[in-house]
């Protein structure tokens, strides 16, 4: 985002030195056979996305948002934002984005896949044609659009708990929708022309900053670590006459995300939720609290490094680097392209910026933030975006130093194709689990409804999960939230735990 980003503030003069030191290239006969193979395996992660969305229709309301649905339908939205900054959590940006799907109780629950999948595909579609507009590079029309589905399977569909990061609103919202609002900040100032352009993006980036910081504080935190890399290492990337917009352009980005977690952190709820998990009593910058949570981020590099399927990122990135040609017309805003640094700069913020985020999610999960997957997500983009990157700098270096680009190019795109499908094997799986339990739900709350509406005041309960999902008496019955949440949405007294479906 940030290399892109400068350039946008300089427009077009036709015949100066190519910027980001990279190649002119000229055109290109074998261009639209080209344009055909990449389009066509594009289909690939777009199918599976397809066919993800279309097993968002099984999801049903679980844990959170037992309680956020009665509170949307007795009081609306504005009660569930006053609801999350008062007494839960002082998210006021979450509790909008949760208000707006809990309004359309299941029906909600069911589009969010839908929603929130072409949502995040489009933007990065949109940046990733943005960032090679303003790189000066040139690409087949379908290479954009294979790309982002492949950054948007791998970072949906390669994680731990793919229920978690993609088909539970409440965690999507905060960990995974997140980030790739934080990225999509960058393309008004990727479109800017001239003064007016300029002052738009700044004011794109400011709210975009308030908002992230009562959004998710983990995706704030890596907003912060990029955005400072910018500012402290503008000199090693930019041009001289870009490098002060680029810097202004972060800080109003850090000022943002500052005024937000501000909001965030002294508001009622934040302080309530500090307490509740003796947050307050404990300081994550205790050293064997920073220690421990170096040791946890450690644990979780171990299994991040060792998932096979986010090699389709990197696999994307070598299509991208081979295919790239650079194109007359741009004024150089880049210095001299240096691998190397840039990599070395993102490999740096994603370690730093992951292990920022577990060191203040630790104190509230302890140990079990090895387990909470979601969690990740928010520093997860950056690792994915990370491996694109790299790919496209390495397939750049192959072709430039004349290697045989054929068979690279047919290896490249095998690794994408196995990546798709290695990914689908266990969403299928995931969505006869989704299913099975869709039906269970169905049944249950019917009954539930029926006898609600006959007068009963206390009814049993019986717990359905997927994916390791919080249900009223889950653990044996020994954890009894939400259930009063459940009672609440079905207008009883209370629930009680039940041991058999109706």
């Amino acid at each position: 985002m940030a290399v892109g980003a400068s350039s946008v503030t300089v427009p077009p003069d036709p015949g100066n030195d190519p910027g980001a030191g990279c190649e002119r290239g000229g055109g290109d006969p074998r261009r639209s056979r080209t344009t055909v193979w990449t389009a066509g395996l594009a289909l690939l992660p777009l199918g599976l996305l397809a066919a993800a969305s279309y097993l968002g229709r099984y999801v049903r309301p679980s844990a959170d948002e037992w309680c956020f649905l009665p509170v949307v339908r007795d009081g609306g939205i504005s009660r569930l934002v006053g609801k999350f900054y008062v007494t839960d959590n002082g998210r006021v940006g979450n509790g909008l984005l949760v208000g707006l799907y809990a309004k359309f109780p299941v029906a909600g629950h069911q589009w969010y896949a839908v929603v929130s999948g072409v949502l995040m595909l489009g933007l990065l579609w949109a940046l990733t044609v943005q960032l090679l507009r303003r790189a000066g590079q040139s690409v087949p029309r379908g290479v954009p659009l294979l790309v982002a589905a492949m950054i948007t399977a791998v970072f949906l569909f390669a994680t731990q708990n793919t229920y978690k990061t993609f088909y539970w609103p409440a965690a999507s919202v905060s960990h995974t929708l997140a980030p790739v609002l934080a990225c999509a900040a960058a393309i008004p100032l990727l479109r800017a022309r001239g003064r007016r352009g300029r002052i738009a993006a700044l004011a794109v980036v400011l709210l975009a900053g308030v908002f992230m910081g009562t959004l998710s504080e983990e995706a704030s935190v890596v907003a912060l670590v990029v955005l400072s890399g910018v500012v402290l290492f503008a000199g090693w990337i930019f041009t001289e006459r870009v490098r002060a917009f680029a810097r202004g352009w972060s800080l109003v980005g850090m000022a943002g995300v500052a005024i937000g977690t501000i909001v965030l952190v002294t508001s009622p709820g934040s302080r309530n939720r500090r307490e509740r998990f003796g947050a307050e009593t404990t300081s994550m910058l205790a050293p064997e609290s920073l220690l421990a949570s170096l040791r946890a981020y450690v644990r979780i590099l171990e299994t991040v490094l060792t998932t096979w399927s986010y090699a389709g990122a990197l696999a994307a990135g070598v299509l991208l680097g081979l295919l790239a040609r650079g194109t007359a017309g741009e004024r150089r805003v880049l210095l001299p392209c240096r691998p190397l640094l840039l990599t070395g700069l993102g490999a740096l913020a994603f370690l730093v910026s992951g292990y920022l985020c577990t060191v203040i999610t630790y104190p509230v999960f302890g140990p079990r933030v090895v387990s909470a997957e979601r969690t990740w997500n928010d520093y997860l983009l950056l690792y994915v975006l990370l491996l694109v990157g790299a790919g496209a700098f390495l397939g750049r270096a192959l072709r430039l130093r004349g290697v045989r680009t054929g068979a690279v190019t047919g290896l490249a795109a095998a690794v994408c194709a196995v990546t798709v499908l290695g990914l689908a094997a266990p969403l299928y799986e995931l969505g006869h689990d989704m299913r099975v339990r869709a039906q269970k739900w169905d049944r249950q709350d019917r009954w539930l409804r029926e006898r609600a509406a006959e007068g009963a005041k206390v009814l049993p309960y019986k717990p359905v999960s997927v994916s390791g999902m919080l249900e009223p008496f889950s653990a044996n019955g020994t954890r009894i939230w939400p259930a009063q949440c459940v009672a609440d949405y079905y207008h009883l007294d209370k629930v009680t735990r039940g041991t058999r479906l109706p």
